[in-house]
């Protein structure tokens, strides 16, 4: 079971170190290692042979959330070039992109007061989607280009996205409780 440590998330699934993944091919992967590993089937094992499943599933599980995700997996290819984030301090977007996400934020905190509020939620979540799918495909772009600083920038904005995302769907599940 000591197998030597893999040195970085695309090793453990034998995937290059890449933006651009086959998440299929990852996914099953995933399940191949999970049995390989699984804690179950060590149960007569010694005591370290338990405790180093345990850790190899762990580290397949992190491994396998990291890479799943493009923004997940965008950071972490962006760490494995040495680029720091301090998502406190990296703070400075073009004001195009902060009044786009001002507008973005009024629009949601407008649905509530649609009386047609599913219907509005789900243009502003398509439009949400839209742009992350548009700002992934630049990520990609950049990341390919080794434009370290651009590509930060692109992460954090996706975050951003993301997390209106997020809010996006607590809000449809709201609206989805009082119906």
């Amino acid at each position: 079971m000591a197998a030597a440590s893999p040195r970085n998330h695309f090793d453990v699934f034998d995937l290059p170190v890449s933006y651009e993944i086959d998440v299929t091919a990852l996914a099953e992967r995933y399940r191949e290692l999970q049995r390989v590993v699984h804690p179950d089937r060590f149960a007569n094992a010694s005591e370290r042979e338990r405790r180093e499943a345990v850790q190899r599933a762990a580290d397949i599980n992190e491994a396998f959330q990291t890479l799943k995700s493009p923004l997940q997996r965008a950071r972490y290819l962006l760490q494995l070039k040495g680029v720091q984030f301090d998502d406190q301090k990296d703070t400075n977007f073009d004001a195009e992109f902060l009044m786009e996400q001002i507008e973005l934020r009024e629009a949601l905190a407008e649905v509530k007061n649609d009386p047609n509020a599913l219907g509005r939620l789900n243009t502003l979540m398509m439009d949400i989607n839209a742009r992350i799918t548009a700002m992934q495909m630049e990520v990609a772009k950049v990341l390919s280009s080794d434009d370290l600083e651009q590509a930060k920038t692109l992460v954090h904005k996706l975050q951003f996205l993301h997390k209106l995302r997020i809010e996006s769907e607590n809000l449809e599940a709201e609206l989805a409780d009082v119906l």
